[in-house]
C-alpha cells in the first residue's frame, strides 16, 4: 500500500503493524518555532524559539506548576462494581495493566512519564506515546516520543498515521518510519487550525514572554555597566575622525563598564561628558508593564496568578474553594484528556478504565482532609474502615458500617402516620428512691417535732 511518497509495509514483530521508510528528504522536525504573529514574521527574522520564551519565570513557573500537579496524581486501574462504582482493580490477572501505569517504560517512572508528557503538551501542544506489545498483543511499555519529529498524516481512505524520526530512546531505531494511528497514543492541547495538530500556549502569550524579556535584558546591560548611562563627549570645536575614535577607545577601556565604576575623568581642551535624557523606569511604566506580561501569561495557561506569585494571595482562607478553581478552570480537561488517552490507548475491556487519583493534591493539606473525611463519616458517605485506609490505618471491627444519627427523617413522614414514634411514660409508676438511714430519721424527727407543736396549740386552746 502506498501513502503518497511513502511505501507502508506490515512487519510480523510482536504482534505489530508498522513501521516503513519514508524519504530523508521531507525533514525530522516540524515545530522548532513559535507560529507567526503576523504574516512575513519569519522572513523578516522576528521568529522566537520556544526555548527563549521558555527563560521567562512566569513561563516556567505555569508549566512546571501544571506538570507537577499532574504527575502528583497516580493512575489507577478501576472498574465498575455490580452497583455501579468505581473501585480499583487488585487482580492478578490484571497485573499488566498495572505495571504499564506503575512502571510505564525502561528509563521513567509514573511520575516521570506524566510530567514529560505534560511539558510535551504545554510546550509543543502534543504528546506521542508509542505503544510497545507483547506476542499476545497487550500493551505493555509506553515510550514519550519527541514531539519535535512527529508529524500526522491522512491516507487517501482518511486513515492517521504518524511521521516520525529517529528516537533510540524510544525504540524508535530507524532513520525515519511512518506508524498507523492504533499503534500511537496522541494527546494534544486545542486544535486551532488542524484537528490532528495541537497548539501550545506559547502560540498566544509568547510575544508578551519576548516583550518582558526584553526589559529583563536592558535592566542586566544597565547593572552590567555599573547603573550607569552611556554619553557623550562634546568637544567645543571641530575635531578629526582619528581624533574622535583614540579619545572614544580611551573613554570605553577606562571609564565604561562597572570594573571602571567610580573613576575619575580629567577632561581638558573644553571637552564635557554630557548624558543624554531618557525615560526613567517610572516613566516608561516596566514595573507595570512586566505585570502585564505575566498576568498574561498566566492567563493563557489558565493559571490563578497567585500560584506563581503573580498578584496578591487571596485574602479569603477557603482552601477548599481556591483549590476547586484552580482544579476546575486549569486541571480538570488536562486530567480528563490523560485518562481517556490512557483508557482507550491501553484498549481495555468495557468496565475498565484509567484513573488519575486526585486526592493526591490534598495530600499536604491536613485540616482539609481531616474536616472532609469527618463530616463524611458523620454524613454516612465513608464507613469509619473508608476512612481510615485514607491515612494509611489499619481497620477496625466494626468500622464496615455506615452510620448515620437516627433523629434524621424525611420531611414528608414527619406529620403523616409513619412519623417516627415518640416516646411514651411508662404505665408503671416510677419507684420513689430509698431514702437513706439518715434522711428518714430527718423525716421522723420533723413529723414529731409536727405532732409536738399540734398537741401545744390544741391544749392551749382549751
Amino acid at each position: 500500500m502506498r501513502l503518497g511518497p511513502f511505501e507502508v509495509t506490515r512487519r510480523k514483530a510482536g504482534g505489530q503493524s508498522l513501521i516503513t521508510q519514508w524519504p530523508t528528504s521531507v525533514g525530522s522536525g516540524w515545530w522548532p518555532w513559535l507560529r507567526e504573529g503576523f504574516a512575513g514574521q519569519w522572513q523578516r527574522g522576528m521568529a522566537t524559539p520556544l526555548e527563549n520564551a521558555a527563560i521567562h519565570p512566569t513561563f516556567w513557573g505555569c508549566v512546571t506548576l501544571i506538570a507537577g500537579d499532574i504527575a502528583k496524581m497516580r493512575p489507577m486501574l478501576v472498574q465498575d462494581d455490580d452497583d455501579g462504582i468505581q473501585r480499583e482493580v487488585t487482580d492478578p490477572q490484571f497485573a499488566v495493566y498495572r505495571q504499564v501505569l506503575e512502571r510505564p517504560n525502561h528509563y521513567q517512572n509514573r511520575i516521570q512519564f506524566l510530567m514529560y508528557w505534560m511539558l510535551s503538551k504545554l510546550t509543543r501542544g502534543n504528546a506521542y506515546a508509542l505503544k510497545i506489545r507483547d506476542n499476545r498483543n497487550v500493551v505493555t511499555d509506553l515510550y514519550l516520543l519527541d514531539p519535535t519529529r512527529v508529524r500526522p498524516m491522512i491516507g487517501p481512505t482518511g486513515d492517521v498515521y504518524y511521521a516520525c524520526g529517529q528516537d533510540v530512546l524510544s525504540q524508535v531505531d530507524e532513520a525515519s518510519v511512518v506508524i498507523p494511528a492504533r499503534e500511537i497514543i496522541h494527546d494534544l492541547m486545542f486544535p486551532l487550525y488542524h484537528p490532528l495538530v495541537g497548539l501550545s500556549p506559547v502560540y498566544a502569550c509568547g510575544h508578551s514572554a519576548m516583550l518582558a524579556l526584553e526589559h529583563m535584558t536592558n535592566a542586566s546591560r544597565f547593572a552590567k555597566n555599573g547603573s550607569m548611562l552611556g554619553g557623550l563627549l562634546v568637544a567645543p570645536g571641530q575635531i578629526s575622525a582619528d581624533t574622535a575614535k583614540r579619545l572614544e577607545e580611551h573613554w570605553n577601556n577606562n571609564y565604561a563598564g562597572a570594573e571602571n565604576a567610580g573613576k575619575i575623568a580629567a577632561l581638558g581642551d573644553g571637552l564635557k561628558f554630557e548624558t543624554p535624557e531618557l525615560m526613567t523606569a517610572v516613566d516608561s511604566q516596566v514595573i507595570e508593564q512586566l505585570k502585564w506580561t505575566d498576568e498574561k501569561i498566566c492567563a493563557t495557561f489558565h493559571v490563578p496568578g497567585y500560584k506563581v506569585q503573580v498578584g496578591p494571595q487571596p485574602l479569603n482562607n477557603n482552601v477548599d474553594a481556591l483549590a476547586q478553581e484552580y482544579y476546575g478552570q486549569c486541571l480538570q480537561i488536562q486530567i480528563e484528556g490523560i485518562e481517556l488517552c490512557l483508557t482507550e490507548g491501553l484498549e481495555l475491556k468495557s468496565g475498565f478504565e484509567v484513573e488519575l487519583d486526585v486526592d493526591c493534591l490534598q495530600r499536604m493539606d491536613a485540616t482539609q482532609k481531616m474536616e472532609s473525611t469527618t463530616k463524611g463519616v458523620i454524613g454516612g458517605i465513608f464507613t469509619p474502615n473508608e476512612a481510615r485506609e485514607k491515612y494509611n490505618l489499619s481497620p477496625v471491627k466494626g468500622g464496615d458500617v455506615v452510620l448515620l444519627q437516627r433523629q434524621n427523617w424525611p420531611i414528608d413522614l414527619l406529620g403523616s402516620d409513619s412519623a417516627p414514634p415518640t416516646p411514651k411514660a411508662s404505665a408503671e409508676p416510677t419507684p420513689a428512691p430509698t431514702p437513706t438511714k439518715d434522711l428518714m430519721a430527718q423525716v421522723c424527727e420533723a413529723i414529731e417535732r409536727k405532732s409536738f407543736s399540734a398537741g401545744l396549740c390544741m391544749r392551749t386552746s382549751k
